[in-house]
Order: structure tokens, then C-alpha cells, then sequence
């Protein structure tokens, strides 16, 4: 190979983009080595919704949102709950100040002089457990790009494909990296097998036949591999059962094949540390996808707060943490404790059509494309935006009726467990019903939609105008079928401010960095036990941009 590169990258993801146009800017020259094929440019992030955490922004004043860094930061860390400060956590919360100051000031300037725009509406994401100073966000503060994932990663993948035309990248797609390579205690380089060629499309599965070896070396390689998402067996091994219950029997995967984790064990026998095993981010509002790319393809509802919630038994799940869009984590140790590893929606025609929104740029075609007269005709038009409507025609875990007694007919069929009682869940639902008689309410749930709609966002585009769940006038109903859906890793190599891989005894591992979800986002854990969401995204970016940056000065 003539290229001879002063830093590796091992990863093609976001972050691994970031820290090589970071580099390219001054000159260095970068070697990217990634798994997959160059249709796989970008990684997960093409595959998401492009939200980023902001505070006090533009958009969130024009609004009327009054936020503030104090604000943010109180958030920030009453969602992480650090408890290992002394050791595990030292260095995430000092990347966690670090990122709120940051995304309180020079982030949004950064990747506007990139071209990065964002919509104008705030969403308001993980709307938190009830306390001021515990989870979740105060204030609207998720920013959607214009153009989801895919334009997210176009914004650090053009410069860098330029760098590579002017000679100061080179990719080598299809190379799977197996050692890092050290002497004298310092990271030297990469040695791995060359897959053979594989042209399937973004995040379709593809070969691991093995057509030679390879090996390169630099002054410095940079681990940016993601995370564990779709290895379940990593990811049951690593469940925190002690805070959220066994291990679901039945995962769905909101990441690709290639999402496997190999590169923490890799990175650990060169001498880098993984701290916050324990610590991980999957979903309970997971669906089969009826039209899948990868295996055991799962998508996210982001919800709005107005479905009603009940465990795998029937029983309504309480507090916070049983209104949609609320506690991730809260709602996953509910049902968890019932034994079972699914739960249900139920809901309105009335409440699908403002309230159910998709994860994925795919599932978001008129604003992944960037067609304002698209969004605004899918967005207003009557009826559920379109592949929210495909889901509830073709998904295996959707199912829709007239009255109720039918309704859970229907969801008895799908259940994988006991068998629910129609008279029981209308109990229920006859009981959250009689509160929408008054603009106040002892009921949290009810609260909470009385509160989202003093968001003007909310109120518009959002939140559903309050009504009985059992009001014809609404109907039909609507019951979904809630899997449990892999995402991300919280933890992961433990680093300092900038990106530097720590050892056992504390100190850098000398030439090895990591940027991105294997690092924990950050310092192996920035987000601690809980996240307040538009933070991956963005934590691939900063950490990504921190290793850059110092190599780059080196």
C-alpha cells in the first residue's frame, strides 16, 4: 500500500467522520478502515432521525421555550445519576459539563458553517420521571435535521470524500480489523482480514468469508466502531438486572448486522479500559418492521404522551414512567417486572394521527428528502403521516377494531403471554376517561398532556387534543404490540477530554483514541444511568471532533 497514513481510523460511522475531517482540515493524512461497504458510509447515523441536543437555541426561543446551560446541566445530570465518581464516572462527567457547555454555545455555529440546518419546530424528548432534579428534559430541546440522518452524515462525508480526491484520505472498505498492533506499551497500528467483496446495500447483512489479511501502521488510530446493538448475546450478558429486571427473552434490533461490538474486546487487550458495561439504552416502544433491511429489524414509536400503557397483563403502568415518551428506562423496569418482555398501546385514529412518529430517516421520507411541500401535505394532510399508516395496515404487531370487546379479541391473538380481560381494561380506561371532564386532574398522565400542550410545537404538530379513549367520535382504536428494542451501548472505553483512551492505571494508552458510542459517547459513560435523547448524535460529533482536534495539534 504507497498511501501511508499518519492516523487510522478504525470505523466509517459518524464519528469516525468527524475525526477525519477534522485531521484532513490540517493536513494529515487518514486511513479509514471499515467492515462493510462504501454504501455503508456514515453508519447508523444515516439510519436515525438526525435529532440533536441544543439549549437556549433560536428555534427554542422563537418558540417560547426559556432554557438555559444551569438548566440543561441540572437535567443532564439528575438523568445520568453518576454513582461511580471516584473511579467509572469521573472522566463521563466531565464530559457531560464539557458537551452542555458546548451544545449550549459553539455547536450549532459549527455545523451551520457546514451547511447543518435544522428544522423549527423543538420536540420534547424523554419529558422525564416527575422530579425537577431527576430524568428527563425540562424543555423541548430535540432539533431535527433538515434531512434526518442521511444529511447529518453528508454534512462531515462531503468534506471528507473531497480529502479523499485531494489525496489525503483513503478508505479500506471491507476490512475488518481483528488486532490492534502495539510496541513498547504503544498503539502502532491495525492487523485484520479482508472480507471478500460485497456490494448489498446499506445495512443489509453481508459476507464474512475472509479472502486475506492486512496489516498498516500510524502514529495514532482512532476507534470509532459503535457500539454492541444488534449482538443480543453481548447485550444480555452486560443487562443491568439488578436495576431493570432479567433480560428480555425477545429482542428486536434497531441497528444493522454490523453492529456487533468487537472492536471494545480488541481495543481491551491492547490495553484500553471499558468501564459502565452495566449501563445500556434500548427501547420499549420497538416494532417489527414489516418491510426489514437488516435481520430482526425493529423501528422506534416516538410517541406522543396521550396512549393508554398497559403491561403484558393488562395492568395500566403508573407514574411517569407510564405516559408514552416520558422514562425510557422507568417504563422498561414496569414491565420487565411483570416476567414478560412486551407491553401494549392503546389508543385513538385521532391520536395516531398526531401523535405517532417513526424512527428512522426512512420512515420519515419528506423530511429525509428535504421537500417542504411534501412535509407539509404528509404532515397536515388527514389521516396518519403515510408509513405510519403502512405499519398499521401491514405490521404484524398493529391491530385496529371498532369496540373494544373486539379490540382485545385481536390482541390476545398476538400476545405472547396471558391472555388480557376486555372487562378489566376497560376498567381502566373508563377510569383515565372521567378525568378529561375537567381542565384539572389528580391523574399524572392527564397532567402531562395538559402541560405538553402549553408547548406551541406540541400543541400544533404533537400532542392530540385531550378526549376519551372510548369516544366513537375518535375511533377507531387502535392496540399496539411493544417489543424491546436493542439500540445503543452507555458505557464502553473509558477516555479523557481529548478522546485519548485510558489504561487500568489511569493514564493514556499512548496512540490510541476513541470517539463515539464505543467510548460511551464519551469518557465511557457520559450519559451515566439514563439519557436525555438528541445526544448520541451529538456525542458522536464531540467526541469524534475532540480526538481530531488533538491529534491534529499533535
Amino acid at each position: 500500500m504507497s498511501f501511508t497514513p499518519d492516523v487510522i481510523v478504525v470505523g466509517a460511522g459518524l464519528a469516525g467522520l468527524v475525526a477525519t475531517h477534522e485531521l484532513s482540515k490540517v493536513g494529515k493524512r487518514v486511513l479509514v478502515v471499515e467492515q462493510e461497504n462504501r454504501k455503508n458510509l456514515g453508519g447508523q447515523a444515516f439510519w436515525s432521525l438526525g435529532g440533536l441536543f441544543f439549549v437556549d437555541s433560536p428555534e427554542q426561543r422563537r418558540t417560547g421555550i426559556k432554557d438555559s446551560p444551569e438548566l440543561a446541566l441540572q437535567d443532564w445530570f439528575g438523568s445520568a445519576a453518576f454513582d461511580r465518581l471516584e473511579d467509572e464516572d469521573a472522566w463521563g462527567r466531565r464530559w457531560a459539563e464539557a458537551y452542555v457547555a458546548w451544545a449550549a454555545g459553539d455547536k450549532r455555529a459549527y455545523l451551520r458553517e457546514l451547511g447543518h440546518r435544522v428544522l423549527p419546530m423543538v420536540g420534547w424528548a424523554e419529558r422525564g420521571d416527575g422530579s425537577a432534579t431527576g430524568h428527563g428534559n425540562s424543555v423541548p430541546r430535540f432539533h431535527l435535521t433538515w434531512g434526518t440522518g442521511p444529511r447529518l452524515v453528508e454534512t462531515f462525508a462531503d468534506p471528507v470524500l473531497k480529502a479523499e480526491t485531494g489525496g489525503l484520505v483513503e478508505f479500506a472498505f471491507r476490512h475488518q480489523v481483528d488486532e490492534l498492533l502495539t510496541a513498547n506499551g504503544a498503539v502502532v497500528g491495525v492487523r485484520g482480514s479482508v472480507l471478500e467483496p460485497d456490494e448489498s446495500a446499506r445495512g443489509v447483512k453481508s459476507s464474512r468469508t475472509v479472502v486475506r489479511e492486512f496489516e498498516h501502521h500510524a502514529a495514532a488510530v482512532v476507534v470509532t466502531s459503535g457500539g454492541i446493538g444488534h449482538n443480543h448475546a453481548l447485550m444480555r450478558e452486560n443487562w443491568p438486572t439488578q436495576r431493570l429486571g432479567e433480560a428480555p427473552d425477545h429482542l428486536i434490533s434497531g441497528v444493522p448486522a454490523h453492529v456487533d461490538g468487537r472492536m471494545l474486546a480488541i481495543t481491551e487487550s491492547a490495553g484500553g479500559r471499558i468501564v459502565n458495561r452495566d449501563r445500556l439504552w434500548a427501547y420499549t416502544e420497538g416494532i417489527i418492521n414489516w418491510d426489514p433491511v437488516w435481520p430482526d429489524h425493529g423501528i422506534r414509536i416516538l410517541p406522543g404522551p396521550s396512549s393508554l400503557w398497559f403491561d403484558a397483563n393488562g395492568r395500566r403502568l403508573t407514574g411517569m414512567s407510564g405516559v408514552p415518551g416520558a422514562d425510557s428506562l422507568g417504563a422498561m423496569k414496569q414491565i420487565l417486572a411483570t416476567g414478560h418482555d412486551y407491553s401494549w398501546f392503546v389508543l385513538t385514529q385521532s391520536i395516531i394521527e398526531k401523535e405517532f412518529a417513526l424512527s428512522g430517516s426512512e420512515q420519515n421520507p419528506d423530511i429525509t428528502g428535504r421537500d417542504i411541500k411534501f412535509l407539509l401535505k404528509s404532515r397536515l394532510a388527514k389521516g396518519a403521516p403515510g408509513p405510519v399508516e403502512s405499519f398499521k395496515q401491514h405490521g404484524v404487531d398493529f391491530v385496529v377494531a371498532e369496540t373494544l370487546p373486539e379490540l382485545v379479541e385481536q390482541m390476545n391473538e398476538i400476545a405472547r403471554g396471558p391472555k388480557l380481560d376486555p372487562a378489566d381494561l376497560e376498567r381502566q380506561i373508563v377510569a383515565r376517561d372521567r378525568e378529561f371532564a375537567n381542565p384539572f386532574t389528580k391523574d399524572v398522565q392527564v397532567m402531562t398532556i395538559h402541560n405538553a400542550r402549553r408547548s406551541r410545537m406540541d400543541k400544533l404538530v404533537r400532542v392530540a387534543k385531550p378526549h376519551r379513549i372510548l369516544d366513537p367520535a375518535h375511533g377507531p382504536l387502535i392496540a399496539v404490540r411493544l417489543n424491546i428494542l436493542s439500540r445503543k451501548t452507555l458505557g464502553g472505553l473509558q477516555t479523557n477530554l481529548d478522546s485519548q483512551v485510558l489504561g487500568a492505571d489511569g493514564e493514556p494508552v499512548p496512540g490510541l483514541y476513541a470517539a463515539g458510542e464505543v467510548a460511551g459517547f464519551g469518557g465511557g459513560g457520559v450519559h451515566g444511568h439514563n439519557a436525555l435523547e438528541g445526544t448520541f448524535l451529538g456525542g458522536c460529533i464531540f467526541s469524534g471532533r475532540a480526538a481530531g482536534m488533538a491529534l491534529a495539534r499533535d
